[in-house]
Formats: C-alpha cells, structure tokens, sequence
C-alpha cells in the first residue's frame, strides 16, 4: 500500500476576523494557486488515487477537492473526523485497513503536527521524530501491512516548491 499524505494549503490567518472556529478556516487565493501546481505535480509523476480521506475542516476539504478534481479523483473523496487536529490515529489506521476492496494508493489530507506525527509513528514507531511539513507538501510511505507501529518506508517528502518545479513554473506568488 502506498500512503501519500498532504498537508493542506496556505489557509485565512486564524487572527482573522470572520472565523470564529479554526474549523471554518478557508483556503487563500494563493493557498489555491499552489495547490493547483501540487496537483498539476502530481499528474506529472502519475500519481492516482484509490481513494481520498480529508479532514472535514474547510482549508483541508478545499485542498483535497482541488487535487480530487484536477486528477478526476472526485468519486474517491471521503471525510473523516480521524485526519482532524484531535484525530486519533489508531482509528484512522484501523478505518484504513477496513477499506474494501483493499486500495493501492491512498490520499490522506490533513493538518499539522498530526500528519508529522503520523508519519514519524508508521516510519520510527513513536512520535518523537522531527518532520518539517510545510503547508502543500506531499510525503508518500509505503507499507506491505499497516498498523500502529513503524510499519513503513519514507519513499519521499516534496516541500511546494519542488513540486512546482515539476510542472516547469516557478512556485506560485
């Protein structure tokens, strides 16, 4: 199994007034135009998904129908509580191992430190390990047998920047 997991973008400052909830956070215009660029990225590696899990928090929601739409993945976009700040990882690797037919490729979109965190449990078996995950930046792990323990391999972790790259433009302003 293959796991890519997603930060979401560039979101409304939370100091912002008009969004009482972080919750309700949307994404920035710029927030959107990188987010165009990651998915064009990952048209250019051919990268698809069997499915898509999101965070149900607007930024993450947005970030993961833009990249579902730009790679006609839309049918494979499902939420859950578990990719949330306050997620509990033991029930999101569960719901992942429940999922049937048993998927190849899997979308994880969702916020930090708990995408950090979860990478540095499936990869190092607890989460003490430092991960710089900036705002878009895709890491992908792969695992034969997924589970709450180091299970898988760090494959790769692109910042915006190097994704942009891939589509031969400058990162979006």
């Amino acid at each position: 199994m293959n796991l890519y997991l997603l930060r979401h973008g560039i979101a409304v400052d939370p100091s912002k007034p008009g969004f009482a909830k972080d919750a309700e956070r949307p994404l920035t215009p710029k927030g959107r135009r990188r987010l165009l660029q990651i998915a064009k990225a990952m048209a250019a590696l051919k990268i698809s998904f069997d499915v898509i899990l999101s965070s149900p928090y607007v930024r993450a929601r947005q970030t993961a129908e833009i990249v579902a739409k730009s790679l006609k993945r839309r049918k494979q976009l499902k939420f859950t509580e578990e990719l949330t700040p306050g997620g509990n990882p033991k029930s999101l690797i569960q719901q992942l191992n429940e999922l049937r037919p048993r998927p190849k490729n899997i979308l994880l979109v969702g916020h930090e430190p708990y995408l950090s965190r979860f990478i540095a449990l499936l990869t190092a078996g607890n989460t003490s390990m430092e991960i710089d995950l900036k705002k878009g930046s895709l890491c992908k792990l792969e695992t034969e047998s997924l589970r709450y323990a180091r299970c898988a391999a760090l494959v790769c972790l692109l910042a915006p920047r190097h994704m942009a790259l891939m589509t031969g433009k400058r990162p979006a302003r």
